[in-house]
């Protein structure tokens, strides 16, 4: 994939994420998102528990999402029954491709919890790389439909699990404009004793 460091240090400098509102097709197609998602898989996994698992939403199922986020958005909103709820619709139908990322931790394992909701975060961070890696655009969503129980339940994300977060992947409909970065001596520090 990368013939020299040079190529590499480019990928990684140049990432950027992209508003899902506004990626257009192409996105990848079965192939492409297929070796995106097994990109992703080759993350740090303490145990080799794979503590994660990731759901696909076919453009087929695009309406029953929405459908799904509207009936739960009414269902835990009182009152919210005849709102204008397009925003929700218009969530389900962006971007040319989506999957659902989700932490699975095990319980009953040596290894902390913490450490492998790290391992699915770095999933996260995989599919978007792997995706500006195939010459497309991510973003990584949460919100409320990251939290909400009764869509939850409906990826059959079980007691402790949660959803990580929605990947929109497609191709930027415009160009990616870079945001504010932390500067290296505020974050960075050497360690003295």
């Amino acid at each position: 994939m990368f013939n020299d460091t040079s190529t590499l240090r480019s990928h990684l400098a140049t990432r950027r994420s992209g508003k899902a509102r506004d990626m257009i097709a192409p996105g990848p197609d079965a192939n492409e998102l297929r070796d995106i998602i097994a990109l992703a898989l080759r993350t740090p996994d303490h145990g080799k528990l794979a503590p994660w698992r990731i759901v696909t939403i076919a453009a087929n199922q695009r309406e029953a999402f929405a459908t799904l986020l509207k009936n739960a958005w009414v269902a835990e909103n009182p009152g919210a029954a005849g709102m204008d709820l397009s925003a929700l619709d218009q969530f389900a139908h962006q971007a040319p491709s989506l999957a659902v990322l989700i932490s699975t931790p095990v319980r009953d394992s040596k290894v902390p919890i913490w450490e492998q909701q790290m391992s699915a975060g770095a999933v996260g961070m995989n599919l978007l790389h792997a995706a500006h890696a195939h010459g497309f655009v991510g973003s990584w969503l949460t919100g409320w439909a990251a939290y909400s129980p009764a869509v939850a339940q409906a990826f059959g994300v079980g007691n402790g699990d949660t959803i990580v977060g929605y990947f929109f992947l497609g191709t930027a409909g415009a160009d990616l404009s870079e945001r504010p970065r932390p500067e290296y001596d505020d974050i960075v520090s050497t360690w003295d004793i």
